[in-house]
C-alpha cells in the first residue's frame, strides 16, 4: 500500500470536519443576519461575509437562501429542545415540575431574543418557510411530549385535571412568554411602563406560572387562593393610588 493511499482515510476525515465547520459557521451567521434583518432583507452576501466564507459555499451546502432560512428555523427550535432536555423536571412534584418548565421557557426567550425575532419574521411571511420543513413536526412532537409527562404525573397524583391537553398547555406557556417579548416595545409605549426592567419581568413570570397552574390544577389550595386574593387586592389598591383624582364639576 502506498503512503498516499494510507493517508486517505485521515485526509477524508479532515475534509469532512472542515466541511462540517464551514456549514456550521454559515448557519450561525445566518441566524444573526436573519434575526437582525429579517428573511426578505437578509442578503446572502451579508451572511457569507459574517461567516467569513463565500456566497458559493452557501449555495453548495444549502442550495438556496430559502432552504438556508428553513434550516435556521429548524436549528433554533432544535437548540430550544436541546436546552429543555437538560432540565431535571420534578415528576414527583408535578406542580413544581410545571413551574420549572414555565421558568425555563420564559428565561429562554429572554436569553435568546433572536429566537423570538426569527419567529416574528417568519410569521410576517405567514409561516410559508416553516411549512416546507420536514423536521418541525418531529421537533414540536418532542416539546409536547415533555408537557405530557408532567400532566400524566399530575393526573396520576390527582393534582391535575385529566381533560387538559398537552398541546393547549404548551400553547399557553409559549404564547404568554412570546407575546410579551415580541411586543415589548409597542406594549411598553402603549402602557407607559418599562416592561423589561427586573421587577416587571419577575412579575410577568409569576403571572404565567399562576395562569398555567390555574388551568391544569383540579383545585387550588386554600392558602394559594388567599395569597392570590391578597395579591389581587394589592394590585387594585396600587392602581387606584396611581390614578389621578378628578375634581367634581
Amino acid at each position: 500500500m502506498s503512503s498516499t493511499a494510507a493517508r486517505k482515510p485521515g485526509a477524508t476525515g479532515i475534509r469532512a470536519k472542515q466541511a462540517q465547520d464551514t456549514r456550521a459557521k454559515i448557519l450561525k451567521a445566518a441566524i444573526k443576519v436573519f434575526a437582525k434583518q429579517g428573511y426578505a432583507s437578509g442578503r446572502v452576501e451579508s451572511i457569507s461575509k459574517a461567516a467569513r466564507s463565500h456566497d458559493r459555499m452557501i449555495y453548495y451546502y444549502f442550495g438556496s437562501k430559502e432552504q438556508l432560512f428553513i434550516e435556521v428555523l429548524e436549528t433554533i427550535y432544535t437548540q430550544f429542545n436541546e436546552a429543555e432536555s437538560k432540565l431535571d423536571l420534578d415528576l414527583d412534584d408535578p406542580v413544581h415540575g410545571l413551574e420549572q418548565m414555565v421558568e425555563f421557557v420564559w428565561q429562554y426567550y429572554l436569553d435568546h431574543p433572536e429566537f423570538v425575532t426569527l419567529l416574528s419574521s417568519e410569521n410576517l411571511h405567514q409561516g410559508k418557510h416553516a411549512k416546507k420543513s420536514s423536521k418541525l413536526k418531529e421537533i414540536s412532537g418532542y416539546a409536547i411530549s415533555v408537557v405530557q409527562k408532567l400532566l400524566d404525573a399530575g393526573t396520576a397524583q390527582r393534582v391535575f385535571r385529566a381533560d387538559v391537553k398537552a398541546r393547549d398547555v404548551y400553547l399557553l406557556i409559549a404564547s404568554l412568554g412570546y407575546f410579551y417579548n415580541a411586543n415589548q416595545y409597542t406594549l411598553g409605549a402603549f402602557l407607559g411602563e418599562p416592561l423589561m426592567d427586573k421587577a416587571a419581568l419577575a412579575h410577568w413570570r409569576e403571572v404565567i406560572k399562576d395562569t398555567v397552574l390555574r388551568t391544569v390544577r383540579l383545585d387550588l389550595p386554600a392558602e394559594a387562593r388567599a395569597n392570590a386574593g391578597t395579591a389581587t387586592d394589592a394590585d387594585a389598591n396600587a392602581r387606584r393610588e396611581t390614578q389621578p383624582v378628578r375634581r367634581a364639576m
